[in-house]
């Protein structure tokens, strides 16, 4: 009897993962796709940092492995690790968590889901925001002018020095972009992701079985990532400007004063576009890291749980 007591106590327990749980698995499911992803960051990054005529993405990649060798593309990979730790962690980790807390009411509407990944994505990147900063300014060193390289040896010397150089303060440059980036992308993403799942056996049962089939994952994922760099796209190219903008000397203007500042300069200089710059290397980078870490984390989730948990 006391054994079926523990037993039964330990199923309980299992089946409703709190908030650290969820945020460890999202973690490791980040950290997976950040192995495999990261090069297309550290090409979205310099194609968005980078002023003038856009290369592409392949003439973008052929400077980075001509100018630091292939090691190159994968230059600021620890900050990414970080980022899965703090942003991603809460990002995934609280929407699941309140996913599952919206679903013992019955279903949950797309509106709700949206609203639960906005929440989720601003509370991550705010948290997350020093290693969003790490990641623009480490992948993107190369492109500075060699006197104003940082040459930061890993992500904890990065955030210790911008701490130490320019004030704590300065972990959260160009947080307000970050923020309404992040807010966009993991609404639109997880939000979308999550309906997907759920709808496309119900529109073609004939060709989604059941919604964790793996071609309803990757349709929605497909889906999710599409709309996510649509609405994310400008913020993002403003963020990354903004976070690698060299230091002003002492009495010299800051490049830019903000983020409309950004917006408006960014524009008139490089015309409209340039707020899509980055497009494809966000997309392609967004679709496999989304499958694979949101496929880890709902993995590792069912097998604690015995449920779905995105």
């Amino acid at each position: 009897l006391k054994t079926n007591h523990i037993s039964h106590l330990c199923t309980v327990i299992m089946s409703e993962a709190g908030l650290p749980s969820r945020m460890a698995m999202s973690a490791l499911g980040g950290m997976g796709a950040a192995c495999f992803c990261h090069p297309f960051d550290v090409l979205r990054v310099q194609m968005q940092v980078d002023a003038g005529k856009a290369q592409g993405i392949f003439g973008t990649a052929n400077n980075i492995v001509k100018t630091t060798g292939v090691k190159g593309l994968y230059n600021g990979l620890s900050a990414a690790f970080l980022r899965q730790w703090t942003y991603g962690a809460c990002r995934v980790g609280i929407f699941s968590q309140l996913l599952s807390q919206a679903q013992k009411d019955g279903p949950v509407s797309f509106q709700t889901k949206l609203g639960i990944g906005c929440t989720s994505g601003a509370i991550g990147s705010f948290v997350g925001t020093p290693s969003e900063l790490a990641l623009v300014r480490m992948g993107a060193d190369s492109k500075l002018p060699v006197d104003k390289q940082r040459h930061y040896k890993n992500v904890v010397d990065c955030c210790l020095r911008i701490a130490r150089e320019e004030g704590v303060g300065a972990l959260w440059t160009g947080s307000t972009p970050t923020i309404i980036r992040a807010t966009l992308l993991s609404g639109a993403t997880l939000s979308s992701y999550s309906e997907a799942k759920e709808k496309l056996p119900e529109i073609a049962p004939q060709i989604f079985a059941t919604k964790e089939d793996p071609q309803t994952l990757v349709v929605a994922n497909l889906i999710a990532s599409c709309l996510a760099t649509m609405v994310s796209s400008p913020f993002d190219v403003v963020k990354s400007r903004i976070q690698n903008m060299p230091r002003p000397a002492p009495g010299e203007a800051p490049m830019y004063n903000g983020m409309m500042h950004c917006f408006t300069q960014s524009i008139k200089a490089d015309g409209p576009f340039v707020l899509f710059r980055g497009f494809v290397p966000a997309f392609v980078k967004l679709s496999p890291y989304n499958l694979i870490s949101l496929t880890i984390t709902d993995k590792l989730l069912q097998w604690y749980t015995g449920k779905s948990g995105l």
